[in-house]
């Protein structure tokens, strides 16, 4: 695929599932502070963006932030000092990251992008309307009034982090995850001032996207696709899995997670995924129309590939129970085309069969429209605005 088709391949999926995180098993009483992820949240940010956004400087702040762009770019001259200072603090790799695995990483992203796309698009991305809490948060909040419009503006953090540059200073995702770490603060501070949100919302302390949460989120996508990669026999190295890895633990870092509670093997994110993210799932009335409007934006492609063909591969990549609560109607001729003809699609892909399957150029299709139909909802070929909200959904 080209660099530009590449783009939005990458980061449709996380752009739906990743802003606005949210949903998790909450415990009955507030514990020591430092222990449950549920209960710790990012105090410094939160209240410095509190303060911004009860002083009327956010639009300020929003336009200010146009021009930090790249990793390597200056802070703007134009931040409250307060902010500046914060950001200072936070704009940098942890001490732990290894830019090695990091590199590494970037590759494998590059080599694997088609797979990536359909995996945090069509199972991440719907996955996240049937996380509770996400889905209620996101549905509450401003962009859950909007979601393609949503999906545009956020796209780029899926996109910065699978850059083959993401972590060097001509990438861009330090930036954009700072960035994405004050919308969450604004979220934070916002969405418990929506009646609509607290009538619905159940969180510990009443706040919502907890470490916790974020984690959450975390494993409907890094450990969700290192899963299916694995289940359908993408080759991948010991090397490619650890840092796969490795870039989601530095992601997650840059948003606000305490390192304590980042998962350090394979073994143990499934672990924690079996425990914080499985038992959770389930349908709302927030998450179908949430799915339905994300599902829906696809009737603006017109290639031949049918609604039902999308509801089918929905149900393959998450699952029929999943695939039921969303009221996804059935297309059993689209189900078997999926079930033989993707498995043999990844193994021409991967050069273990000689020649292309006939439904090769389908899913070729199939994939580059979704990707197009996002991209050029972008503002820019180079990046996109990530803007902190000042209120809820209207």
């Amino acid at each position: 695929m080209s660099n530009l088709n590449r783009r939005s391949v990458l980061t449709l999926g996380v752009a739906l599932g990743l802003v606005s995180a949210v949903g998790a098993v909450p415990a009955a009483a507030a514990p020591a502070a430092g222990t449950d992820p549920w209960w710790a949240w990012d105090d410094e940010v939160d209240q410095l963006v509190a303060g911004l956004l009860d002083n009327g400087q956010v639009p300020a702040v929003n336009t200010a932030m146009r021009s930090w762009v790249n990793n390597s770019d200056a802070l703007p001259s134009g931040l409250p000092a307060n902010l500046s200072a914060y950001l200072q603090g936070v704009n940098t790799l942890p001490s732990w990251a290894d830019r090695t695995k990091l590199r590494l990483a970037a590759d494998f992203n590059r080599r694997k992008d088609t797979y990536l796309f359909m995996l945090y698009g069509l199972g991440s991305g719907i996955m996240s309307t049937v996380i509770p809490r996400e889905a209620k948060s996101v549905y509450w909040s401003a962009g859950g009034a909007n979601m393609q419009d949503r999906a545009a503006k956020t796209f780029t953090f899926g996109y910065d982090l699978s850059e083959l540059t993401a972590f060097e200073p001509s990438g861009q995702f330090v930036v954009t995850a700072n960035k994405t770490r004050l919308v969450h603060a604004a979220v934070r501070h916002l969405l418990p001032q929506s009646p609509h949100w607290r009538a619905v919302a159940n969180e510990p302390g009443g706040i919502p996207i907890s470490n916790g949460d974020i984690l959450v989120t975390f494993h409907s996508l890094g450990t969700f696709v290192h899963k299916k990669l694995k289940e359908w026999r993408v080759p991948m190295t010991a090397a490619e899995e650890a840092a796969f890895l490795h870039q989601w633990q530095v992601a997650i870092h840059l948003l606000g997670v305490r390192d304590e509670f980042i998962p350090q093997t394979w073994a143990a994110a499934y672990a924690q995924s079996a425990q914080a993210l499985t038992p959770i799932l389930a349908p709302t009335q927030e998450g179908k129309e949430l799915a339905e409007d994300l599902l829906g934006l696809t009737a603006q492609i017109d290639l031949g590939v049918t609604r039902g063909f999308l509801n089918e591969f929905v149900r393959y990549v998450l699952s029929n129970e999943i695939g039921d609560w969303l009221r996804l109607p059935r297309d059993y001729a689209a189900a078997a085309l999926i079930r033989t003809a993707w498995p043999t699609y990844i193994a021409f892909r991967e050069g273990l069969i000689p020649i292309a399957p006939v439904s090769f150029y389908m899913f070729d299709q199939f994939i580059r429209a979704l990707a197009m139909l996002f991209l050029n909802k972008g503002t820019s070929g180079t990046t996109t605005l990530i803007t902190i909200p000042t209120g809820n959904r209207p």
